[in-house]
């Protein structure tokens, strides 16, 4: 009888061990609204963005587990707003294939299978890869409702300009950005050295992951491949005494700056069909246009929201 209500003690004080150790391990971080963020959720982000990012390995784990923290919170705060104007939502299994190849391409992956093995070997459950594809699509869909009615563009002046251009080059540029917003002008030397300096030790794409605040931080503030003629005369002029692997200082744009890095500079053939370029051009500043409205209306709900880290 002794011996029995022995074990009986171990094996609760073992349950109870147990249990504190699971706690401990998942303990409560951040608040948001009735939301909550855990450890679990800054160590799974945290395996995420090294999944997707290869330049992370020039950061140690605290500036990475920070990432991660500003990271989570931001899509917290975006399924709470989505909530409000989302029942049951369905996003095309087009898209999240082709948001997929982006992704994996982007890490010199070739093919679905292939990526899925990766996320195993990364300890990243590819679901939630999956989850946050949903996150980021409904999210875009939301912005379009609400801003696409705001959208201004010039369709007549952007013809004019391919047709004066017609017979000469072009230049795209490969480039990344980052985006920041400082409380009062005075903040702008001071932010401005240190994200230098983040870019001189640690290279722009772990500047964009520490600095940020664009969708694009996560991918090392990756653009990808733009022609000249899709920006403004202010930005096409800044660009022209840009060369390769140089940066901007900060633009000002909506809600905040930007720094603008040149990856790589092509010459464009003269366009062959003026009515596709022309629809191309649009597209592109179409989705600049509602990439603006996106940070300022973010930024609006996240001030509404109450935010306490623990």
């Amino acid at each position: 009888m002794k011996k029995s209500k022995i074990l009986i003690n171990l094996i609760i004080l073992f349950f109870t061990l147990i249990n504190s150790s699971i706690s401990i391990e998942n303990e409560i971080i951040f608040k948001i609204n009735n939301e909550i963020i855990t450890k679990i959720d800054v160590e799974n982000e945290y395996r995420y963005l090294i999944a997707l990012n290869k330049n992370l390995k020039n950061l140690n784990k605290n500036e990475i587990l920070e990432i991660s923290k500003k990271s989570i919170v931001k899509e917290k705060i975006k399924i709470i707003e989505l909530s409000k104007n989302f029942k049951n939502p369905i996003i095309p299994e087009k898209y999240i294939e082709l948001i997929l190849q982006n992704i994996y391409n982007q890490i010199d992956i070739d093919n679905l299978n292939d990526f899925k093995g990766y996320l195993i070997n990364k300890n990243v459950n590819y679901q939630d890869v999956i989850k946050k594809i949903e996150i980021e699509a409904l999210w875009n869909e939301l912005i379009v409702e609400k801003f696409s009615s705001r959208i201004k563009i010039n369709k007549q002046e952007i013809r004019n300009r391919i047709i004066d251009n017609k017979d000469k080059t072009t230049k795209s540029y490969l480039m990344s950005e980052i985006i920041f917003e400082i409380s009062n002008s005075s903040e702008l030397t001071r932010k401005y050295e240190e994200i230098k300096k983040t870019i001189k030790e640690k290279g722009f794409d772990n500047a964009a992951l520490t600095h940020s605040t664009s969708g694009t931080s996560n991918l090392g503030g990756k653009l990808g491949w733009i022609n000249e003629n899709s920006l403004n005369k202010k930005l096409r002029e800044i660009l022209s005494s840009i060369k390769e692997n140089e940066f901007t200082d900060p633009i000002t744009i909506p809600g905040g700056f930007m720094i603008l890095n040149i990856n790589k500079i092509k010459e464009i053939e003269t366009f062959k069909n003026i009515d596709d370029e022309v629809e191309k051009i649009i597209n592109l500043k179409k989705n600049s246009q509602l990439n603006q409205f996106s940070k300022m209306y973010f930024n609006k709900i996240k001030n509404n929201m109450q935010i306490n880290e623990i």
